[in-house]
């Protein structure tokens, strides 16, 4: 490989990266709009491994809009990230597959004992495709993959 094609490989990873760190945090401050902005056109979203669902970006990010309405307080991690580069139409470095582990502390609503630690941790592995558009790097799905959750016996009734 020449020094300007490293170059570029080290770019997309940092894109890319950046991609992912964007979800992480667009999903724990709840801003969905940024959320469905990070997919690209026919961008999908699969949850249902943590008891969620599964479709296009703005049925998921509505859905995930109610759902962490129980959680105000949010603060997932995403780890070990593994970049593969992949072709579309001939053309090295036009996808991207990312796997990451996750660990998820959320705290209910409704709890005032004075504590913020968290009462619902969960963990377990992202798979995230990617496709190079004109406005950069967006998602072209985003699978969760839940392995465990552990929840605290304090939890608030569901409405």
């Amino acid at each position: 490989m020449t020094q300007r094609v490293d170059l570029a490989t080290v770019m997309d990873r940092l894109a890319v990266d950046e991609v992912i760190s964007e979800y992480a945090v667009a999903v724990d401050d709840g801003d969905w709009e940024t959320y469905q902005g990070l997919f690209a056109p026919g961008g999908r979203a699969d949850y249902r491994s943590a008891g969620g669902i599964e479709g296009d970006a703005a049925e998921v990010g509505g859905w995930l809009t109610r759902s962490m309405e129980l959680f105000p307080m949010r603060q997932h991690l995403i780890v070990n990230r593994r970049i593969r580069f992949g072709s579309l139409e001939h053309d090295t470095g036009d996808t991207a597959h990312v796997q990451a582990d996750y660990i998820n502390p959320m705290r209910f609503a409704g709890h005032d004992s004075g504590s913020t630690a968290p009462d619902f941790v969960c963990g377990g592995r992202y798979a995230f495709a990617l496709v190079r558009t004109y406005e950069g790097w967006r998602l072209r799905e985003v699978v969760v993959r839940e392995k465990w959750r552990h929840a605290s016996d304090r939890q608030p009734a569901m409405p």
